[in-house]
């Protein structure tokens, strides 16, 4: 209610103004008296983990995956996490920035595969194996296949071009030499791959005709997925035989993983 008495009203009760009191409004310093509602706390995600402390988290992930990896491996593993979230807040390459969630969403997440991976590479005849990461983003999974399997070809390709200078980046410092990023569209790719996988890209009717004319003959597809995504299946043509969905259990996440194992039905077995 105004502090003004209008003319004619009555002035009797608690809200009245006494008579011969002052009908100014508060002086400021008593209005910066009274209390103020208290701001909220800007979030900030927890620093960045230096090589060390990536260091010191992979031992338990390995152990759990029953993974066996060189110190070189696991030091470029780390030197890969670093990168990672240093150009990660300037390229925006993952929404992740707690140091613990990247462990376990990201970096554990991809190496779950490894095991189903290497069995797939051991029933192969092919030397040289090429494989592409479609919509690799950041590097997941391309990068960490790339240091953990050092004679596979990885190819990752996303049509982010920051992101494909960032992979690039990743294969110079961390010397490389069987890692390439590509900025294109995984239509536009030329060549065949003995195996292409993805990590979150696209429904598996997308990720499957979207690659099929770069799939090598006997080459299968490796979807890496959530829960078992039915209904994507249940839309792939029928010519598509999916022929192996692995269960995952990701280390420190609680959540549903599976890989989905795809190939054209003319394909030799593999």
């Amino acid at each position: 209610m105004s502090s003004q008495v209008k003319r004619g009203a009555k002035t009797s009760g608690p809200a009245a103004v006494p008579r011969g009191a002052s009908r100014i409004a508060p002086s400021a310093a008593s209005a910066a008296s009274a209390p103020q509602p208290a701001k909220p706390a800007s979030k900030r995600p927890p620093p960045a983990w230096s090589q060390a402390q990536w260091l010191a988290a992979l031992p338990p992930v390995l152990a759990s995956l029953q993974l066996s990896l060189s110190e070189g491996q696991q030091t470029q593993l780390a030197d890969y996490m670093v990168m990672l979230a240093h150009w990660n807040s300037t390229f925006n390459l993952t929404a992740l920035r707690d140091p613990q969630d990247m462990l376990s969403h990201h970096l554990a997440d991809c190496l779950t595969v490894l095991a189903p991976l290497q069995r797939h590479l051991q029933s192969l005849p092919v030397p040289a194996v090429k494989l592409l990461d479609v919509g690799s983003g950041g590097g997941l999974p391309g990068v960490v296949l790339a240091i953990c399997h050092p004679e596979v070809q990885v190819t990752c390709v996303d049509t982010v071009g920051k992101k494909a200078a960032f992979i690039r980046q990743v294969a110079a410092e961390l010397r490389l030499p069987n890692l390439r990023g590509e900025h294109a569209r995984v239509e536009t790719l030329k060549g065949h791959y003995d195996l292409i996988t993805s990590r979150a890209f696209a429904s598996l009717v997308d990720f499957v005709s979207l690659t099929r004319a770069i799939l090598a003959p006997g080459a299968v597809w490796m979807a890496m997925k959530g829960k078992q995504p039915d209904e994507e299946r249940a839309q792939l043509p029928a010519d598509i035989d999916v022929f192996h969905v692995e269960q995952l259990q990701v280390p420190g996440l609680d959540a549903e993983r599976c890989l989905i194992w795809m190939r054209p039905l003319s394909a030799e077995p593999v």
